[in-house]
This record gives structure tokens, sequence and C-alpha cells, in this order.
């Protein structure tokens, strides 16, 4: 019996009768409108339809059928990525990912999970916290986010600092290519596999080389005990001179965190308040974890760098408790902005952290010069800044304003040697901001390697790369023409 559908578009009889159903495909205007961006809001863009496949036959299906008719597609996980890499700009085929959220296997033994890529990442911990194991990238948005967009992502979170980002734990990858092959690729927790590095090629690709149906990510076990400092100070700088002296007096924390007065404005007036100061200008949230041995001794440094540089006050969490109310609080960051400002734009620079007082003073003058408030908290540990820029869309000209400030932070990140992304992403939002650390030369180099993989740029088109300039064009233009004999 054929589905009854609204519609007598062709390619969206066919992609339902992949999915098994109208149930499991998106199509009406008002239903697509919650797929129009993701947590990059700026830009908005319908989708030709939404799929849902169940499994990887299901995707490899769909795929298969997109490129065979020339249709655009991408794939999207929960929708909270910052960088607009799940926005829909040509009108793309959105397959969804999030009813493929299996944890398929645990392998305590070899300290290893396999999860379908809808998998939510803080679900993993809990699901494995009770055998005392824990999975340690940890965004922000680990409550929401799926393990197969943080892939996508390169992803980070707060412990990335001693941790890593997602690709350290990643050992496998199961793909389906643009032209609707599955392939598996394994390190299975062999270091240094010969051959090309193809996991870590396609972890961080943003969704440009293929999509990702099931992970082997690495697990860990629970450390054996961590203590939490928190310290306030009157001078953003002596908070960032700081972070340089625990790191140089050979103290590698798993967490060191910094928020600064606008920030912690709007942490306070949101879900977890903890009765911060209103008087300071800056926070540190420092964690060291490990055995138990030792860590008395780290707290005690950590404690006299502070009160060098002029701490107003320092404090060790008194109980699991308060460590949890601690980190509730630094957790709601992003969004915490919303209880402050209509909207709010969050960008994404790194840079050496001895360079933190020059850059976060560039980025109070980028404020004061285009008249938009600009909070920031971030990873300062390993110098992933993460200004937010607060703006009111409604404004006219503040939209506009908000971009050229998230650019000029950028920019000021890419002059002292740092770059335009830690975690969040190129995507549509960090474009242009590319040449900032590439010339056209090697843009060209990195969009032939996506070409190997995604020859017809059918999937994610428009993403992590700018269109070449007029120049490059005319090269590739003059070397094919064949030279005239005189």
């Amino acid at each position: 019996m054929p589905f009854k559908l609204k519609t007598n578009d062709k390619h969206i009889k066919k992609l339902a009768e992949i999915v098994n159903g109208p149930t499991s495909i998106l199509y009406l205007k008002e239903d697509l409108l919650a797929y129009d961006c993701d947590g990059f809001t700026i830009h908005r863009h319908l989708p030709k339809a939404v799929v849902f496949p169940k499994n990887t036959e299901e995707v490899a299906a769909i795929v298969k059928y997109c490129s065979a008719n020339n249709l655009p597609f991408l794939a999207r996980g929960a929708g909270t990525g910052l960088s607009g890499g799940a926005i829909p700009i040509n009108e793309e085929v959105i397959i969804s990912l999030v009813r493929m959220k299996r944890l398929v296997n645990v392998d305590l033994e070899n300290r290893r999970a396999v999860v379908e890529p809808g998998f939510i990442n803080l679900k993993l911990t809990n699901s494995i916290s009770d055998r005392g194991y824990y999975y340690a990238p940890d965004p922000s948005s680990q409550y929401c986010c799926t393990i197969g967009g943080n892939v996508a992502e390169n992803a980070g979170g707060a412990h990335c600092l001693k941790y890593g980002v997602t690709t350290n734990h990643i050992l496998g990858l199961e793909i389906v290519l643009p032209n609707g092959e599955v392939i598996e690729i394994s390190s299975d927790g062999i270091p240094d596999v010969p051959g090309y590095d193809l996991l870590g090629l396609l972890t961080g690709s943003e969704g440009t080389l293929g999509i990702v149906t099931k992970i082997t990510v690495r697990i860990l076990k629970n450390p054996e005990a961590k203590q939490t400092v928190l310290a306030y100070f009157n001078e953003v700088s002596d908070g960032s001179y700081a972070v340089s002296d625990i790191i140089s007096a050979g103290i590698v924390p798993a967490a060191l965190e910094m928020m600064d007065k606008i920030a912690i404005e709007g942490v306070e007036a949101a879900a977890f308040p903890v009765g911060h100061p209103k008087d300071i200008a800056a926070l540190l949230l420092i964690e060291v974890d490990g055995i138990s041995a030792g860590i008395d001794e780290q707290i005690e440094k950590i404690l006299e760098v502070c009160k060098k540089r002029n701490v107003q006050e320092v404090k060790v969490a008194r109980d699991e408790q308060e460590r949890a109310r601690w980190w509730a609080n630094r957790k709601t960051g992003f969004g915490a902005m919303g209880a402050i400002s209509p909207d709010y734009l969050v960008q994404d620079g790194v840079i050496p952290r001895s360079k933190l007082p020059e850059v976060l003073e560039r980025i109070h003058q980028v404020s004061e010069e285009v008249g938009l408030r600009i909070a920031n908290i971030f990873h300062a540990g390993d110098g992933n800044l993460h200004p937010l820029v607060l703006f009111d869309s409604r404004k006219p000209g503040e939209t506009e304003k908000a971009l050229k400030a998230g650019s000029a932070c950028l920019q000021a990140c890419a002059d002292v040697g740092g770059t335009i992304t830690g975690e969040h992403g190129v995507g549509l939002e960090k474009l242009e901001e590319m040449r900032f650390v590439f010339n056209e030369e090697e843009i060209q180099a990195q969009t032939a390697i996506r070409d190997v993989f995604n020859p017809k740029n059918l999937l994610n088109a428009g993403k992590l790369f700018p269109s070449p300039s007029r120049c490059v064009e005319i090269k590739k233009e003059m070397k094919a023409t064949p030279a005239k004999s005189s």
C-alpha cells in the first residue's frame, strides 16, 4: 500500500520509501522550520526534507539516492553546533541521526565502547559510571549534544586541558561516504597504526567527507581523587597571569576555566547561581584529579600561585555537592547569556596561554569600538577563548555589529599566533576568517582532500572552506590552458 504523502515530489516519495514510511520524513514547511539553523541562529535556510534513518543501511541508501539524483544533503545530530555546520544553505536533504542512539557495546577490559552517532555525550558516562568508568570529552552542551556531532566538530570541553579533545578518544569509525559506500576505519587502540591517519582526518571534518554511523570511543577509569578550587580576582590581568603561572609550576589541571565580570553576571542570573561576589573582575575554576597521593600538594601550589597574583579570595570545594554546584554554574555559561541579553554570538579562538592578558585587553577594545558588551567565559588552561558578543537583533544594525566584533576577536587571536577555532568548528560562520590563518594555496590543498572523498560536493557544500578568490581561479584557468607556440 503506497504511503499517503501531501506532495507529488518524486524525491520526497522515494526518500519516504527508503525510511519505511511517512513518520520518518518531514517535508512540509511548518515542519521544516525547526531545522532552518543550528546553534548559530544568525543565518536560516529551509531544507528540502528531513529524513530519520534507523540504521547504517538506511543512511547508505539515502546517500546513494541523493548522489545519483544530484540532491545536496547533510547530516545533523542534536543541532547544538555553534558555527552553522548543519544549516541547509543549498536546500539540502537533512539526514537526522537522532534515532540512531544505541549504546552498542561496552568493553571494560579494553576500555572502549561503541555508540551510534545519535547517542548523547553525557549518557555514555552515566551508563558506565556505576562500573567506575567515564567518557572524558565534556562540552558544555554534553547533556544534549550527540557523540556523532562531537566527532564532526572535534568537540572539546572543560577537561580537554589534561585529557584532550574528541579526536584523542576515537578508536574507530564506521562511515558512509558521499557515494553511499560504507567503510570502517579502526585503530583498535593500537598506537601509531601504519598508513595515513584517517581517523584524525575524519574527526573534525565538519560533515564534509562522510557521515559517521558508528563510533568506537576510549573510556577511562574514574580518577581516584579530585579537588576543585574557585579563585576570585579584582583584575582580569591577575587571573590571566595566574593561568600561566599554574602551568609553569608543573601542574596540569584537569580543567582551568575563566569567567570575566559580564559572564559572571550572566551565570548568576540564570539557573544555577552560586553567590559569586558582584565586585570581582574575573574568576578561575580549577580542578585537579588523579591518584590521592599528591592531590593536596597540587592544591597548595595552586593556592600559593593565586595569592601571589593578588587573589581576592580563593577556596577549595568542601564536598562533592559544592563542587557540582560550581560546575553546574559554569556549564550553563553560554545559555546563561540569555538572562542578560536578547541575543549573543559566541566565538571560539585559540591563543598561546602567555598571550591571555594581551588578547583579553584587545577584546575589551573591540567591545568599546563597536559599542556592544562582550562576555568572556572560556577554557583558559589551553588558551581556548569564547568571547560572547551580546546584542539585540531587533535593533537595526546590531547583528552586523556583532558579526564585525566576532571577526575582530578572531583576528586578535590570529595576530598573536593563534587560530580561529578550538572546538566549535568553522562551519558557515567563520568561512572568510579561514584566511586569517591560511593562504589561498593552503586552502586549495585542503579542498583537494575534500574532493577526493566528496567529488560531487553534494555533502554539506559551502562549509568549512571559503570560496577561492578570483586570483586563484585565474591561476587554475591559466594552468589548464595550453601555451601557444610562437
